[in-house]
């Protein structure tokens, strides 16, 4: 299959784990892709912050939310919840976290190469 790259999360290249959350990365033609899962209870500003040391997620996401709903403010004012089926474009600048008892699952084709690293 010359020409074709194929890469799954079964082994991901990465995973990082602060509270509530798994990253796996897997590496497809230069691009970083991410799963994201966020746990129920989990929020940037309580679970990310203290590994970004930033006051707010300084990421710009672009991802696909698979399971759960996400809320997103950002400092503008600007807020929406994310759900499944959602395709998003998120901003640097907002804080996050999941809404009711069910994780999140995203996975994110830009942003993953960097979040919830210190």
């Amino acid at each position: 299959m010359a020409g074709v790259e194929v890469d799954d999360f079964t082994n991901p290249a990465e995973t990082r784990r602060p509270e509530r959350t798994t990253v796996e990365l897997v590496r497809v033609g230069g691009a970083e892709i991410g799963r994201y899962t966020f746990q129920p209870g989990w929020r940037w500003s309580e679970c990310i912050k203290p590994a970004a040391g930033t006051d707010s997620c300084q990421v710009e996401h672009v991802g696909y939310v698979v399971a759960g709903t996400l809320h997103v403010e950002h400092e503008s004012g600007s807020s929406g919840e994310l759900t499944a089926g959602s395709v998003y474009r998120i901003a640097p600048g907002h804080d996050a976290w999941v809404v009711g008892d069910e994780a999140v699952v995203t996975v994110e084709f830009q942003g993953a190469a960097t979040y919830a690293k210190s």
